[in-house]
């Protein structure tokens, strides 16, 4: 069956002329519209394959506009831009279009990038299905499951966070009376790290009294009413009061909001709640919806309304379960999403893309997905496209034929070949030649090489992870970068997010390495000086994790092993804390939204055990610990016996 294209051109003889370069092609045009508006229309009619669409358009809505409609609706597009300017790239960008075509274009780059987002399509429709698959596999598991509510919901949100990212995800039953709270959930503070909380340690967290619960709670009952929601938070949201509770206490930006009814006619609400700000679009509702039935057959099993809550506060697994990411350290939003993206792609032989500065660590995400993967016995082969000579690269990568050039003595091995069965990756790939970019596209393709000086081609069993630090769209506008290559190594891509905007991290990647290497030089570990630490939040880290861990050296290095680590370099363009700073803001989030949020949570179970920490019904048996596990963070956090004795 032909492809069917929608055009949204408003110059009619540009239309016109890729109508009848398409039709040629021999894909079916289902229409051609001037405007946002007009094309509204056409898809209404009939549904096409792929859209390509003018960013400048008649009318009052803009290509970029209308691509939001396209992203909702699931359908493919490819942007037309006269424009090649960075900040028209990066609006682009923000839309994740499967192509981008800057005017005036050949015809034959029009076909191999209709060609590669097809491709992109597929693979992706594809990669969709086989996880949605999995997740209702998943969630009839845990249906079928004999356990509490509290380790179902634990499930639930471990299964569906591949689909729905959140940093809280709540459950609750609409209450039968005023007086009923029936609300409890899980925060996200790790990677496989989450903190139960229910009644006892809401309360404690925002600093609630029994008499202002109670009254929160009869406020609720009387504005969620009897509707059920999918609704994502905008501007014109209106929360409940004990919403508002679970957004403000946690510093929530956005939310979406889910229902269900069980078979005996109880509504239960499903909350998931982001940092982020506009996390949350219409997939991710339409996500819910697919799995309605499944959602409502765990929901129908946990028993909500009637379960009384379980001592055990912390999930099982609590301890950072990092064997996956060997050291990645942090637990920032915007690194545990890249974690997230590793983890669910790792399956798969689909070729991953690494974005991000130098010194984000992008080597170990390309390590993790090999390990996470059913090629983590084969071999893992790393290639700096920019540390080889251009006249050795396709050498070193395809391998060479006895006497192909002058010094090739024997036959050898690329690494392509070396890597059988296991992962090539391609570092820096931005700084690979063009000529050897023609080269590698055809091994995407074929899944074969060619060794220098031979004229027969090789299959190769490898999967491609590539990364680099350069900003591709803008390398593929200056012609330095090949446009369909771009598209086959972009299936599947991961940012990781540059240290300055992940400064929440800092504190535990500086004694991370302040260990590491004072076990190294064997020194003692006295810890880090205030000042030290100040100013390594205050600073921006164009180096990344790779400058934070020389900064650590070379502290270390210089420290007599007697006192705290001092700064002994000069950070350029580090800022003094001043009221008011972006700075501070962040340091407020460090101390606040993490340390703070588990110090509390640490004291209200302190108090329930009367700061028994040891033994039956202890603090460590409670939060499933070891106790010298639970009394390092105890010491960490600063919590002393005044914090949880007499209350």
């Amino acid at each position: 069956m032909n492809k069917k294209i929608l055009i949204v051109e408003d110059e009619f003889v540009v239309a016109n002329a890729l109508r009848l370069t398409l039709e040629q092609a021999g894909y079916m045009v289902s229409g051609i519209a001037s405007s946002a508006e007009e094309a509204d229309q056409l898809l209404q009619i009939q549904r096409p394959d792929l859209v390509l669409l003018d960013i400048q358009l008649n009318g009052k809505r803009s290509g970029i506009d209308l691509a939001a409609k396209l992203n909702e609706d699931d359908i493919a597009f490819i942007y037309l831009s006269a424009n090649s300017s960075q900040k028209i790239l990066e609006e682009a960008k923000a839309t994740d279009p499967y192509g981008f075509l800057v005017k005036p274009f050949r015809e034959k780059d029009m076909l191999v990038t209709l060609d590669i987002a097809l491709y992109r399509q597929r693979n992706a429709l594809e990669f969709r299905l086989q996880q949605e698959v999995l997740l209702q596999k998943h969630l009839a598991d845990i249906g079928d499951e004999i356990s509490d509510a509290k380790q179902k919901l634990l499930k639930v949100a471990q299964a569906i966070r591949v689909f729905i990212p959140f940093d809280i995800v709540v459950a609750g039953s609409r209450p039968a009376n005023a007086t009923q709270f029936t609300d409890y959930g899980y925060l996200r503070i790790g990677y496989d790290e989450y903190q139960y909380i229910r009644e006892n340690e809401l309360m404690t967290i925002a600093g609630l009294s029994s008499s202002s619960l109670s009254a929160i709670l009869q406020d609720n009952y009387q504005a969620i009413g009897t509707r059920g929601y999918e609704e994502i938070s905008d501007e014109h949201t209106v929360f409940t009061p004990l919403q508002k509770i679970w957004l403000n206490s946690f510093k929530m930006s956005s939310s979406l909001m889910f229902s269900v009814i069980t078979r005996n006619g109880t509504m239960v609400d499903y909350s998931f709640y982001s940092r982020e700000r506009n996390v949350y679009k219409q997939k991710h509702a339409a996500v819910l919806k697919l799995f309605r039935k499944c959602l409502t057959n765990v929901t129908d099993k946990m028993k909500l309304s009637g379960t009384k809550p379980i001592t055990n506060s912390v999930a099982p697994g609590a301890e950072p379960n990092l064997r996956e990411f060997k050291g990645i350290i942090g637990k920032h939003p915007l690194l545990l999403a890249a974690l997230d993206l590793a983890t669910q792609v790792a399956p798969y032989n689909t070729s991953v893309l690494i974005l991000g500065e130098s010194g984000t660590g992008k080597e170990k995400i390309a390590h993790a997905i090999h390990d996470l993967s059913s090629r983590k016995n084969g071999p893992f082969i790393e290639v700096n496209c920019g540390a080889i000579p251009p006249t050795l690269i396709e050498s070193e990568l395809f391998g060479h034929e006895k006497g192909a050039f002058t010094g090739a003595t024997e036959k050898r091995k690329g690494r392509f070949e070396q890597a059988e069965g296991g992962t090539v990756f391609l570092d820096e790939i931005g700084e690979l030649p063009l000529e050897m970019q023609v080269k590698l596209l055809r091994v995407l393709q074929e899944k074969e090489i060619n060794y220098v000086g031979s004229n027969t081609p090789k299959k190769v069993d490898v999967r491609i992870v590539a990364a680099t630090n350069r900003n591709l769209e803008k390398e593929v506008a200056d012609g330095n970068f090949r446009l369909d290559l771009y598209y086959r190594l972009n299936v599947f891509p991961i940012t990781l997010p540059p240290l300055r905007e992940r400064k929440s991290d800092i504190l535990d990647l500086s004694t991370f390495f302040a260990h590491k290497f004072c076990n190294s030089f064997q020194k003692e570990f006295n810890g880090i000086s205030a000042s030290m630490i100040d100013a390594m939040l205050a600073y921006e880290w164009p180096g990344n994790i790779r400058e934070l861990e020389n900064v650590l050296e070379r502290s270390v290095i210089l420290n007599s092993g007697n006192s705290e680590l001092e700064l002994k370099q000069h950070l350029t363009g580090a800022t003094p804390k001043q009221p008011g700073n972006a700075v501070i803001e962040t340091l407020e989030d460090v101390k606040n939204s993490q340390r703070q949020t588990e110090k509390a949570y640490l004291i209200s179970i302190l108090k329930k055990t009367e700061g028994r920490i040891r033994g039956n019904n202890g603090a460590a048996e409670l939060l499933n610990l070891k106790p010298t596990t639970l009394e390092s963070r105890i010491a960490k956090l600063g919590i002393t016996k005044e914090d949880y004795s007499g209350s």
